[in-house]
């Protein structure tokens, strides 16, 4: 049964703005160490693939936010909201601390799918109740 749909759309623009505003800090503050890592190597060896990863982090977390209906307040934070690859590259949700707990304990499952092109980032996310 599906418990709640959440899609969202990024302007990369806003999230490059962002970044020349605040640096660092504010993919710091969007992401879960795990995507930190990921973001940095990405950033190192082409800056504008860098800032696609971190928009569709970004939309990927609103999206999830909806769909479970939390919007970003606890136990919903950025950080406990990863957005990780398969190694087949299919994006999945990897929860962490309260928020995994609350989402266990209500007896959800979630899919995500995430696509970026040239000025926007988009991300869909579907969540069941078994």
């Amino acid at each position: 049964m599906i418990y709640g749909i959440g899609t969202d759309i990024c302007d990369v623009r806003r999230i490059r703005a962002s970044l020349d505003k605040h640096g660092d800090r504010f993919a710091e503050k969007v992401l879960a160490p795990g995507e930190l890592v990921t973001w940095r190597a990405r950033s190192a060896r082409w800056p504008e693939r860098g800032i696609r990863y971190l928009a569709t982090r970004f939309s990927a977390k609103e999206a999830f936010s909806k769909a479970v209906g939390l919007g970003m307040r606890m136990p919903m934070t950025w950080k406990l909201c990863e957005i990780a690859k398969h190694p087949s590259g299919q994006p999945h949700i990897v929860l962490h601390g309260g928020l995994k707990d609350w989402f266990e304990a209500q007896g959800l499952v979630a899919h995500v799918t995430v696509t970026d092109e040239s000025d926007y980032a988009a991300s869909f996310v579907v969540v069941e109740k078994n």
